[in-house]
């Protein structure tokens, strides 16, 4: 069951994501001048902790398929999944407990420590995604806060991690992991793009899918907030209940595009990558540069 989700059976030609929380980590250590092998197991551990998340998070969201195929509660049963995914948190902490071959006890507890706290910012961050369902209206502030925890608290650690493995400072650790919390924040703001107005070929759902399930993503959140006119359709839909109908995904579209939610939002995502980017060199600036296809960051100086 955990090999199916991961997307490592026989024959399995399924899409098994970029692995950015572990390339974000061997960036980090080899900045630092770390050595890879060092750092495998706790590289291991950020991949299968971040896995254990998707498995819940698809319990809890409803969502019945993931990288094109179903995921694990729709294929096997919620029982299952649930316990699949305490099964993979489990793995991720005995991998990250087999760094003590490498490093100090007091290394190892520091970085026990590190993926604890990410743990239960992810979980806060989850139970204020799943708050919002049932409020009218939040504002971006509120939304920042939720994905600090939900997704970028992750990329925090898996910094944190790298630094850690490579004999860092404590003060280098802490650069990184905001370094890393950053990237998260942008790569959240961006997958939120693609939620709406993603390319179906790549996301493996169609254009507006989040409308459709009415989330409250950073360009819907962003565009209540402004005030700006002509977004009826999107307050009408948002404040229904169940999925909304193709045609109304279209006028709630066509409003945001109008009031240019997409370009707010890749310009808040963009300026955090950039003002991350000038605090660092090497191949963590390299893996901040290539790993998210924003528009904007594209654009705005290094």
């Amino acid at each position: 069951m955990l090999r199916y989700h991961l997307g490592l059976l026989e024959n399995d030609s399924v899409r098994r994501g970029k692995r950015l929380r572990p390339r974000l980590l061997f960036a980090v250590v080899q900045e630092l001048g770390g050595r890879n092998d060092d750092a495998l197991d706790a590289a291991v551990a950020i991949e299968v902790l971040h896995n254990y998340s998707l498995v819940h998070d698809d319990i809890e969201d409803g969502d019945r398929y993931r990288h094109g195929r179903q995921t694990l509660w729709a294929k096997y049963g919620t029982p299952q999944a649930i316990n699949a995914g305490d099964a993979l948190c489990a793995l991720s902490y005995l991998s990250l407990l087999k760094t003590a071959q490498y490093h100090s006890p007091a290394r190892v507890t520091s970085m026990m420590n590190a993926l604890h706290r990410a743990n239960f910012a992810m979980c806060e961050g989850q139970s204020l995604d799943i708050a919002f369902e049932s409020e009218g209206t939040i504002d971006t502030q509120r939304y920042l806060r939720m994905i600090s925890g939900k997704t970028a608290a992750l990329f925090g650690a898996a910094a944190e991690l790298g630094a850690f493995c490579s004999g860092a400072a404590q003060a280098d650790v802490d650069h990184y992991g905001s370094l890393g919390r950053a990237f998260g924040i942008a790569f959240q703001i961006n997958d939120d793009i693609l939620g709406i107005w993603g390319d179906p070929e790549e996301t493996g759902k169609p254009a507006g899918a989040d409308i459709a399930r009415r989330k409250k993503s950073f360009p819907v959140v962003w565009a209540m907030q402004s005030g700006l006119p002509g977004l009826e359709p999107v307050l009408e839909a948002y404040a229904g209940d169940g999925e909304i109908g193709r045609s109304t995904v279209e006028r709630v579209m066509a409003a945001l595009d109008a009031v240019r939610a997409r370009e707010a939002s890749e310009r808040e995502a963009s300026e955090r990558l950039t003002a991350a980017r000038r605090t660092t060199a090497g191949p963590v600036r390299d893996f901040l540069l290539n790993s998210l296809p924003l528009t904007q960051a594209q654009t705005l100086s290094s």
